[in-house]
C-alpha cells in the first residue's frame, strides 16, 4: 500500500468542508441515491443542502457517513483517473490494444 493509503481516510478530508463534501455527494450521486445508501430523513424528505448541513453538523454518526461516502467515492476516482492515465501512456508508446497487432 502507498503512504496515502496508511493515512487513511483523514488525508483524502483534509482542507473538504462539510458543504463541499455533501455538494460534490448531490451532484455525482442525487439526493435519491444519498437517501438510500444512509438513512436520515433529511436526505428523502424534502431535501436541501441547508437543511442536511445543519442536521449533519448536530449528529456525528451522520456526519461520519458522508464523509466515509465521500472518501469512497474519491478514492474510486482517483483509481480511475491512473488507470486513464495508464491507458494513454500504452498508447503513446504504441502499446494499445492486441487487436492492433
Amino acid at each position: 500500500m502507498s503512504d496515502a493509503d496508511d493515512l487513511g481516510s483523514k488525508d483524502l478530508l483534509h482542507g473538504v468542508t462539510l458543504a463541499a463534501m455533501l455538494e460534490e455527494l448531490v451532484e455525482r450521486r442525487g439526493w435519491e441515491d444519498l437517501a438510500a445508501r444512509i438513512r436520515i430523513n433529511c436526505f428523502a424528505v424534502d431535501p436541501s443542502v441547508k437543511s442536511s448541513l445543519k442536521f449533519l453538523r448536530k449528529t456525528p454518526w451522520a456526519r461520519e457517513k458522508v464523509e466515509a461516502l465521500y472518501v469512497e467515492d474519491a478514492r474510486k476516482k482517483e483509481r480511475r483517473r491512473k488507470q486513464n492515465k495508464r491507458r494513454a501512456e500504452r498508447r503513446a508508446l504504441g502499446g494499445g490494444d492486441a487487436s492492433e497487432e
